[in-house]
C-alpha cells in the first residue's frame, strides 16, 4: 500500500498529464488554423506522449491497488498572440509539469517509498528531455520564425515527426 499523500499526487498528476495533452491538442489546432501543418502535426504528436504518460501514472497506480479518479480536464486558458506564444507558454508548461514530478518524488522519498522513486525516474529523464525540446523549438522559432523561407523549413521539419510509444515497462 502506497503512502496517501504519494498516491494523492500520483493520481493529481494523472490528470495534469492529461491536461498537458489537452493544452497541446489546443495548440495543434491553433497552428492548423494557421495553416501550419508541420507544427499542428508536432504538437499532435506531442499530445499522444502526454495522453501516455497519463496512462503510464494510470497503470502504475493499478498495478499497485489504488484506485484512480478521473477529473474533468479544464479548458486551457491561454492568449496565443502569435505564432511563439504556444512554444513559450510549452516550455513554461514543460517547467511545471517538472516541479509537479520533483514533488512526489520528495514524497515519496520522505515516505521511503523506493518503487514509486524508481518509477518517477524515468519521468524525470523524460521531463529533461521534454524541457530541452521545447526550449530548443522555442530558439530555433526566434532564430527563423520571422523569415518565410526559415518558417516553412521550419514547418517542414516539424512535420516529419512521428509518434513513438513510450519504452517505460512497469
Amino acid at each position: 500500500m502506497l503512502n496517501e499523500k504519494v498516491s494523492n499526487l500520483l493520481n493529481e498528476q494523472v490528470n495534469k498529464e492529461f491536461y498537458s495533452a489537452y493544452l497541446y491538442l489546443n495548440f495543434s489546432n491553433y497552428f492548423a488554423e494557421k495553416g501550419l501543418k508541420g507544427f499542428a502535426n508536432w504538437y499532435q504528436v506531442q499530445a499522444q506522449e502526454e495522453r501516455d504518460h497519463a496512462l503510464l501514472f494510470m497503470q502504475y497506480m493499478q498495478n499497485n491497488d489504488l484506485a484512480v479518479t478521473l477529473e474533468a480536464i479544464a479548458k486551457p486558458n491561454t492568449s496565443l498572440e502569435s505564432l511563439v506564444s504556444p512554444l513559450k507558454i510549452s516550455l513554461e508548461h514543460e517547467k511545471y509539469v517538472t516541479s509537479q514530478i520533483h514533488a512526489i518524488y520528495e514524497a515519496a522519498s520522505e515516505a521511503k517509498d523506493y518503487r514509486t522513486c524508481q518509477f518517477l525516474d524515468w519521468f524525470i529523464k523524460e521531463q529533461g528531455e521534454e524541457e530541452a525540446t521545447a526550449s530548443d523549438l522555442l530558439l530555433r522559432m526566434d532564430l527563423f520564425g520571422s523569415d518565410p523561407k526559415g518558417l516553412y523549413m521550419l514547418d517542414q521539419e516539424l512535420g516529419s515527426r512521428a509518434y513513438s510509444a513510450p519504452s517505460l515497462t512497469l
